[in-house]
């Protein structure tokens, strides 16, 4: 009876070992695959991070454009409203000789609006991309994590940081070259209103 069931404990231990281990006991056993998964969680972490960096950095400079935007035009609208009321009450020949000096106002604070709506939109459009470059990261590396755990010690390290390196390069050299973009309809916009502006200035003093 004894050897009986000492045999039954024998096939069952031989059942056990025989029976493969868990990928994830795998690499908790596999020290350079154990840390290729803490550093790679890590990273995921940080990219994360940044995310969330990158998003209210977008949010943020959005806001300002907007600001930009709304200053602009209530510059410009208050601008002629008192060109008119100085035109309405005043001689026109002496203000139409003197017309150059609004108008010269109106260009310096029309360019530097525009410059300024520029820089903020190429500041977003600079945000965008890296927020965009970090999403493709973290979906690589989610990928990556994902195959490791599946795989257990059976994921090759260095063919698959070789392919998560020329998955990066690929995207990089994969980007389209853009000849217009929304940002010069922008400034094209503003530049438009600018000018406009200035006629209605000259107008409104010489008529």
């Amino acid at each position: 009876m004894a050897d009986h069931n000492t045999s039954s404990n024998d096939n069952k231990s031989s059942i056990m070992e025989s029976k493969p281990l868990h990928p994830l006991h795998q690499i908790a056993e596999t020290p350079t695959h154990k840390l290729l998964l803490k550093q790679w969680l890590k990273e995921e972490d940080l990219i994360l991070n940044r995310l969330s960096l990158k998003e209210t950095q977008i949010d943020s400079t959005r806001k300002e454009i907007t600001n930009l935007y709304c200053l602009f035009f209530l510059f410009h609208s208050t601008a002629l409203l008192l060109l008119f009321t100085a035109a309405s009450h005043g001689h026109g020949p002496h203000l139409c000789k003197k017309s150059w000096i609004p108008s010269l106002c109106l260009l310096l604070f029309s360019l530097g609006f525009i410059w300024a709506i520029r820089y903020k939109t190429d500041v977003e459009c600079h945000l965008e991309k890296m927020l965009e470059r970090e999403k493709e990261d973290s979906k690589l590396l989610a990928k990556c994590v994902e195959e490791l755990k599946r795989k257990g010690v059976e994921f090759d390290l260095l063919k698959e940081v070789d392919a998560l390196r020329r998955a990066k390069s690929l995207r990089v050299e994969s980007k389209p070259v853009r000849k217009w973009s929304g940002r010069d309809f922008v400034t094209l916009f503003f530049v438009t209103v600018s000018c406009s502006v200035l006629g209605l200035n000259r107008v409104i003093l010489c008529s």
